[in-house]
């Protein structure tokens, strides 16, 4: 059993419907999870390895694109047949000692990926409006507020505002084109593979990086849960099938805007002689200088678009790698904060010591650790996906299978290379911090391979009999019969956390069988909060289900019970509960935790206390 992680986007979006009205209603989260293949990132990327070997990487854009499509695939699947998003299967499949460093790398991914839209935003902004870099990246912690004013508008908003931002990207780099005019011709002798040397195989792994995305395979798994569908064969075939259009729509439009960066970049300096062309701005200038000042521009719109857009995406990511491999949920506020704290941090630690020179090769790495922890994801996705005990009918077949081993182990390879190669460069011009390298680099390095190895065959040996619980909060739990007493309308607030025995026994030792009592639960998730009564996600079935029990063991018990669920912030809604029926006596749990813990996790008892005119049972 489990809960979605980002369940605030979770079974929202009906798609009971006719002809292309239904089809419409499964179009969204594929082009949420796209805006990750156009971000600042990719620029970097796109306009390095264009700029320096002019069309000859598009091939690798096309390869990368074709393994996006494949794996994105395989990630909505996971997330519309077993109902779990990648980090909650992860922690599932996986003992504790591997998922903290699974987590980790996850997070060191996602830091990357939101580096990428910080600087990016910065010199969007830099170009556009003349502000200092500095000062761009230290205002980009402000669209945390953009983030959770979209998030309270509901899923279907975010969509719109995504997809108006990938259009404003898709439209600018139509003018770019049309203002530079590349040879066509050239750009299609780009799609015949040829070799790459060990700057083109930086740039290349980059690339596959920046395209293949592994925050955005959690991101998925989780979107695609959004759709609320019948759960029978039928009703997941046609979710796959409807999500399966949507990702190639999407992810082919995401190409066409990475494979129209590089031809720019290609077109406009490989053409002209200018062949390391790595930084952002120096592309604006150059464009500035061979098209005047209009090409700039709409660089500029564009590179902002992709920033704003990208990093909403990678916010929602870390909530769910948080949630899912920790099981932890903390306030969205606090949760987006440290996102954006990650990457702001050697992002100023970059400018401040190094100038803003430095920021484009800072993009290019970012976009290396992404590819870098790819393995950790591609490797246990491909697993859950071919588990026919988990998946039955729908897990993948052998065509696909084959496929995608091939993909994960392309992946693989190029990257242990990239990182044999960077390791051999340090020692050779290291000097007398070789010792660094030796018992620090080389270490980490080892012990990342030896989990990845272990995370590829771990599945094949593991016993199927192992399940680990993946729950938000305990179950409902078995308690002897209970004498009661006294009150004739008593409400219980219910968390699910291992006091509800005790709550109960209060309760009931107030009113006696004579009593009417309602129990509340209120679902906490992200969704919850932003959703209200449209969420139908597993956690609130869980939760429902749950409180049927209690319902009907205190039933069988001889009490008159009712049942409440309520969605959202606990205090709001125990007190909306309260106000519309003829309660008399209040009994709540106290949370456990105070002062710091409560600025994280939030309070209900002191605001409930304050709100309420009936009498309020503290049960310690």
């Amino acid at each position: 059993m489990h809960s979605e992680s980002l369940s605030e986007v979770h079974s929202s979006v009906r798609t009971d419907k006719k002809g292309w009205r239904r089809l419409f209603a499964f179009l969204g989260p594929a082009y949420l999870v796209s805006v990750g293949y156009m971000d600042p990132g990719n620029w970097a990327t796109d306009i390095a390895g264009g700029s320096e070997f002019g069309y000859k990487l598009i091939w690798v854009l096309l390869m990368s694109n074709l393994m996006a499509v494949l794996l994105q695939s395989l990630s909505a699947r996971l997330g519309i047949v077993r109902g779990m998003d990648l980090a909650q299967a992860s922690k599932n499949a996986y003992p504790k000692w591997a998922n903290i460093p699974l987590y980790i790398l996850a997070e060191i991914a996602i830091a990357a990926c939101d580096l990428a839209e910080i600087v990016g935003m910065a010199i969007g902004l830099n170009l556009l409006f003349g502000l200092p870099l500095i000062w761009g990246v230290s205002l980009t912690a402000l669209d945390s507020i953009l983030l959770l004013f979209l998030l309270n508008k509901g899923i279907r908003i975010m969509e719109v505002f995504i997809i108006s931002l990938v259009f404003v990207i898709g439209f600018s780099f139509l003018i770019e084109m049309l203002i530079i005019s590349p040879v066509y011709s050239d750009v299609l002798r780009g799609f015949i593979p040829s070799k790459l040397n060990s700057n083109a195989l930086y740039i290349a792994i980059g690339i596959i990086g920046a395209t293949v995305m592994p925050h955005n395979l959690y991101l998925h798994s989780s979107l695609v849960q959004t759709r609320k569908f019948e759960r029978s064969v039928i009703g997941m075939k046609t979710a796959l099938k409807m999500n399966l259009f949507d990702t190639t729509i999407a992810l082919n439009l995401a190409f066409f805007v990475n494979a129209a960066i590089l031809v720019l970049a290609a077109a406009a300096f490989y053409s002209n002689g200018y062949f390391h062309v790595a930084e952002i701005q120096d592309a604006s200038n150059l464009l500035n200088n061979l098209f005047g000042s209009a090409a700039p521009t709409f660089f500029a719109i564009a590179l902002i678009a992709a920033g704003q857009s990208s990093t909403i995406t990678g916010t929602l990511a870390g909530q769910i790698v948080m949630e899912g491999h920790l099981n932890l949920r903390i306030q969205p506020w606090l949760r987006r904060l440290i996102t954006r704290l990650l990457a702001i941090i050697p992002a100023l630690f970059t400018i401040i010591y190094f100038g803003d020179q430095a920021l484009g090769n800072l993009l290019i790495l970012s976009q290396v650790v992404l590819s870098l922890q790819l393995g950790f994801a591609v490797i246990p996705l491909i697993h859950f996906t071919s588990d026919k005990k988990t998946m039955k009918e729908f897990a993948i077949k052998t065509w696909v299978k084959i496929l995608a081993w091939l993909t994960a182990s392309i992946i693989v390879y190029l990257n242990i290379k990239l990182v044999f190669d960077q390791i051999s460069e340090w020692i050779d011009s290291s000097g007398a911090y070789n010792i660094i390298i030796y018992t620090i680099v080389i270490p980490i390095a080892l012990i990342c391979l030896a989990l990845l190895v272990y995370v590829f065959f771990q599945p094949f040996v593991a016993s199927t009999e192992k399940k680990t619980a993946q729950i938000p909060h305990g179950q409902a739990i078995d308690f002897a019969k209970i004498d009661s007493i006294s009150y004739s309308h008593i409400a219980l607030a219910i968390d699910f956390s291992g006091r509800d025995e005790e709550i109960i026994r209060s309760a009931l030792n107030q009113g006696g069988k004579a009593a009417n009592y309602t129990i509340i639960h209120i679902v906490e998730s992200a969704a919850a909060r932003y959703l209200g009564t449209n969420t139908l996600d597993y956690e609130t079935q869980l939760d429902y289900d749950s409180l049927v029990k209690y319902q009907n063991t205190l039933q069988e018990l001889g009490y008159s019970i009712d049942i409440k669920i309520g969605f959202g912030n606990p205090a709001t809604e125990i007190v909306k509960v309260i106000s519309e029926q003829d309660i008399d006596l209040l009994v709540m749990g106290v949370h456990g935790h105070k002062r710091f813990k409560d600025l994280v996790f939030g309070t209900t008892i002191d605001r409930v206390r304050h709100h309420v005119k009936i009498p309020l049972l503290i049960v310690s």
